[in-house]
């Protein structure tokens, strides 16, 4: 049982990208801290293993097989859960392009799940919560890709950087009816969305791992521990903040 403030006991969680990385780990730490945690995925296999996950360790669960680009899904989902306390948004993709080489159905498709579907949770969620009149916490998945304009990044980047202005946005806007708007911007991960670079993978992690002054990569709980402390009482007074669990890579000198 967490300490009080992480007790998340009697409450309704909303978790996109459940399917696996730190989506998944996300959603079964949140139902640890006492949740009812509603997972969400197009990928249904994924989302039934973290769904069985979740029951088997205790935990109650429900799975919501949808596409975070269609905002009559996610409307359905939402309002099916009744009362709504946490939205973690966490639903993305991933695609690598110089600027020069980016086309227009790169960065549609980019903008479509990273930023319009985050964009959708958060209304749905908001409308949920203000309806309810309890408050409740909004978590968004932005990125270290925000601060270092990394070669390559444009399309995924600059989704993440309208996040980062959606969650401000949103939290000056709701906030006087106690709903906390918070971004995590995790550094390097390992997770299914890096593992992609074939034989170099090796490499590329030793890499980003030389860049965080604690000499490693994060691991998704390490990212779902953020999402956690952002989703309870712990970060009452917490909003419109960007916590970023990158190890110090991208720390100012």
């Amino acid at each position: 049982m967490p300490v009080k403030a992480y007790d998340l006991t009697g409450r309704i969680a909303f978790v996109t990208g459940a399917a696996g990385g730190i989506g998944r780990a996300s959603a079964v730490l949140l139902a640890e801290a006492g949740a009812t945690v509603h997972c969400a995925d197009r990928d249904a296999q994924g989302l039934h293993e973290t769904a069985t996950l979740i029951k088997d360790t205790g935990g109650t669960a429900h799975a919501h097989h949808l596409d975070v680009t269609d905002r009559a899904q996610l409307k359905q989902a939402v309002t099916s859960c009744g009362r709504l306390d946490v939205m973690a948004a966490i639903a993305g993709i991933m695609h690598s392009s110089t600027v020069l080489e980016t086309r227009e159905e790169d960065l549609d498709r980019v903008l479509a799940v990273n930023f319009k579907g985050v964009l959708y949770a958060c209304q749905e969620a908001a409308h949920a919560m203000l309806a309810r009149r309890t408050g409740g916490s909004i978590v968004t998945m932005a990125s270290g890709a925000v601060d270092t304009g990394g070669p390559g990044l444009l399309c995924y980047g600059a989704a993440k950087a309208a996040v980062v202005q959606l969650t401000k946005t949103l939290a000056n806007e709701i906030g006087r009816h106690g709903i906390r708007v918070n971004a995590v911007a995790p550094g390097w991960i390992r997770t299914p969305m890096t593992d992609r670079h074939g034989e170099a993978q090796a490499q590329t992690e030793a890499f980003m791992a030389r860049m965080s002054p604690l000499g490693r990569v994060g691991e998704p709980a390490d990212v779902a521990q953020a999402v956690l402390y952002l989703a309870s009482d712990a970060s009452s007074f917490t909003t419109g903040q960007i916590l970023r669990p990158n190890g110090g890579a991208t720390m100012p000198w």
